[in-house]
Formats: structure tokens, C-alpha cells, sequence
């Protein structure tokens, strides 16, 4: 006899299959239902991470479909219709049978599928047409409930408390960037982060990004302000055991904590060397990226508009004159300052233009004004907010200042 870790409360999953439904309503009316598929979302609808299909009717009951480990989907989720299946083409008489028939139209993560799976669904489920349903499963994740603001919470302090109590004490000038991973591992695991990095496209980060000096403006294909060397090209995550902090040298650690599936971002900057020592350049780009950090975060109420709140950081560094650096030099620059979170640490919304849905209460976020110097290095600021009445409040500590380590 086993027992789950953990239980998906039946309240919860209510909660998260009527949100995923009224936002299907919203973005995909004509469709009878809603096909999932990623494991991460149908974590998210059930409590299982499980391997196979979720089927959300419109109305009635959901049906997961396990092609292995019905039985652990058994322990974990309070769903009451799971059954075990081997290919598409048994999806269309087992939902019949449970008496919520597969519809005509669908809606269907279609992210969560690769080009010649969808081929192979396509051809096992004849008769049904599909419709993009990926923008429902997103709005519904935005919000979250207590049940999960208190994980996220948690993960928060223990992210701050490592990144800014713990590590400043155990990491010094001369090391090397693979040696102050190895450090934030020890300290990050011993805070209880369970060492997955998930992202919405099904990519899984390793720690985050360890960027000593000028590895702060390395070419990055990761879609982010920070670059960085990497392990290696097979592995561009982590540090580099080459690339060494030296002394009067910036080191920028950009990483996600997780607890119980839960994420938080948080960037820390620190300096070799004395507060006095620190470069002008280095002070003025890391001021810039804390009012702007200040400015938006006041503004992270309910009704508020990505779009809007983008612009306003723009015009800060316009009006400051420093636009080049800004969110990156040259090719690692993006056209974002923020961006959701949750089980994912790319969620929706993004603080962008074009994101005009506002804002609602319960919605995490993290900001992530940068600064790129060159020959020096990244700077700035990148903490995770919860959405207030009375503006963003700060889940990753509330000291931003760079960490002088002598």
C-alpha cells in the first residue's frame, strides 16, 4: 500500500477545471471542450504529473487517460474518472463510456504536442476539428488561489534568504563561475529546492544563470536580458569553470527557486570589493534598474495593463538617457520587462507591448529591469510579485541593492 506525497485538495482542483473553463468560454467559445496534453498542465488541472491526455468537457466530467501510471494518477489526484489507455484511437469510445463524449470542435493545447503527434491525433479522432486552446490554460494559471500563493510565498523567502543571507558568506573573488554554481547548489538544496526549472514550452533549466564579469553580455539564445557562458554549448545554463569573478568585478546570478513544483525568479548582483569601489557606470546602471523596479511594482494593481506598465519603465530610461544597455546589449537585448509565474517560470502575462488584458489579484510576476555595461558586465534587479490593491508585494526579499563580497 503506497500513500501520495501530496493530494491535489478537491476544492482546489474544482476551482482550477471552473477557471480553465470559463477561459475557454472566452477565448474558444465554439469549442465543446478542451484537450490537454503537456504534463505540466495537466498537473495543474488534476495534481498528477501524469503521462497522457486530459479531456475537459465544457460541462461534465473530465476524463484522464493514463498510457502508464494510472495507478499513481489514482493516489494523487482527486479526479474521478482516470483511465488507462494505449493509443489516440482509444480516446474517442473511452470518453463515451465515461459519459462525456468528445465533441465535434475542440480546443487543444496545441504546444503540448510535437508536429507528428498532432498528425497522429488528427487521424485517430475522425470527424473532430481542433481550435487553439492554449491562451485558456494560460489565463486560468495567472491567477492563483491560497492554496498556491502560499508555496509561492515560501519558495520566495527561502530564495531571498539563500541568494542574499547564505551565499554572500560561502562565495568569494577568484573562484570560478562552476564553483559558485556548486556553492548555490549546497546552499539552494539545503533551503529545500527541488532542482527543476520548468518552462512553458517544456524546456527545463539547470539552477539558472552564473555570469561573472563580462559573461554578463555573452551571445545567450535563452530569451533574456542576462547572458552567460554556460557550462558548455551542449549545456548553455549554470557557469563556466573557465570564467573567473575577479576582484572589482560584477557577478550576476539570475536563477529560479522551487518548492513543491512552484517557482520564483529573483536576480542578485554582487561586487568584488568595497561599496566605494564600485565603478560609476556600475552604480548609475544598477540605480536606474531599481526605480524602474520601484516605479512598476507600485503600479501592480488590479486593472492594471502589461502594456501600459511597459511603456512606463521605457520612458524612465528614455528620460534618463540610457536606452543602449537597456534589458541587454546589442543581441541578447528583449522587448519585455517581466513576465508571470507560477509552475512555469515563463508564464502569462508578459510586461510587454500588446499585453493588454490587465491585471487581476493573486497574480505573481517577476520584474527584471537590467542593464548591460560593456566590458563590465550585467546589472540590475529581478524580483517575484504578487498583485495587490495596494501595489506588487515583494515575495523575494526587500533589500535590491548590490551584495558587496570582499
Amino acid at each position: 500500500m503506497f500513500e501520495a506525497l501530496e493530494r491535489l485538495p478537491e476544492e482546489e482542483m474544482a476551482d482550477r477545471l471552473a477557471k480553465c473553463r470559463a477561459a475557454l468560454a472566452k477565448v474558444a467559445p465554439e469549442a465543446g471542450g478542451l484537450l490537454v496534453f503537456s504534463r505540466l498542465a495537466i498537473y495543474y488541472l488534476t495534481g498528477t504529473w501524469a503521462n497522457g491526455v486530459l479531456w475537459l468537457p465544457a460541462s461534465g466530467k473530465p476524463v484522464l487517460a493514463c498510457r502508464k501510471g494510472k495507478e499513481r494518477a489514482l493516489l494523487e489526484s482527486p479526479l474521478q474518472t482516470i483511465v488507462g489507455f494505449r493509443s489516440y484511437g482509444d480516446l474517442m469510445p473511452l470518453c463515451e463510456k465515461a459519459g462525456s463524449p468528445i465533441t465535434s470542435i475542440c480546443a487543444a493545447e496545441q504546444s503540448g504536442l510535437s508536429w507528428n503527434l498532432a498528425a497522429l491525433l488528427s487521424s485517430r479522432l475522425p470527424g473532430v476539428s481542433f481550435v487553439p486552446g492554449d491562451a485558456a490554460l494560460a489565463m486560468a494559471q495567472a491567477q492563483k488561489s491560497a492554496w498556491e500563493l502560499a508555496k509561492i510565498r515560501l519558495c520566495g523567502a527561502r530564495h531571498a534568504e539563500g541568494l542574499m543571507e547564505r551565499l554572500p558568506a560561502v562565495i568569494q573573488p577568484g573562484m570560478s563561475e562552476r564553483e559558485i554554481t556548486r556553492k548555490c547548489w549546497d546552499v539552494f538544496f539545503d533551503l529545500g529546492h527541488q532542482g527543476q526549472l520548468r518552462m512553458t514550452n517544456g524546456d527545463e533549466i539547470f539552477l539558472g544563470h552564473i555570469a561573472a564579469g563580462d559573461s554578463g553580455n555573452y551571445p545567450s539564445v535563452f530569451n533574456g536580458p542576462v547572458g552567460l557562458r554556460g557550462e558548455h554549448p551542449a549545456l548553455p545554463f549554470s557557469g563556466y569553470a573557465g570564467a573567473v569573478w575577479k576582484k572589482g568585478g560584477v557577478l550576476t546570478i539570475d536563477n529560479g527557486f522551487t518548492i513543491e513544483g512552484y517557482v520564483t525568479d529573483k536576480t542578485q548582483v554582487y561586487f568584488a570589493g568595497k561599496a566605494s569601489a564600485i565603478p560609476d557606470s556600475v552604480r548609475r546602471g544598477h540605480d536606474l534598474c531599481m526605480r524602474v523596479q520601484q516605479a512598476v511594482a507600485k503600479r501592480l494593481t488590479p486593472g492594471a495593463k502589461p502594456s501600459e506598465l511597459y511603456a512606463l519603465a521605457l520612458s524612465i530610461v528614455a528620460e534618463a538617457g540610457m536606452d543602449v544597455g537597456f534589458m541587454g546589449l546589442d543581441g541578447n537585448k528583449v522587448r519585455f520587462l517581466g513576465h508571470g509565474i507560477g509552475l512555469a517560470i515563463d508564464a502569462w502575462p508578459v510586461i510587454a507591448k500588446g499585453f493588454d488584458e490587465p491585471l487581476e489579484a493573486g497574480m505573481t510576476l517577476a520584474l527584471e529591469p537590467k542593464f548591460g555595461i560593456p566590458d563590465i558586465g550585467m546589472v540590475g534587479v529581478e524580483n517575484t510579485f504578487e498583485v495587490t490593491e495596494q501595489g506588487g508585494k515583494c515575495l523575494t526579499g526587500d533589500r535590491y541593492d548590490i551584495i558587496c563580497v570582499e
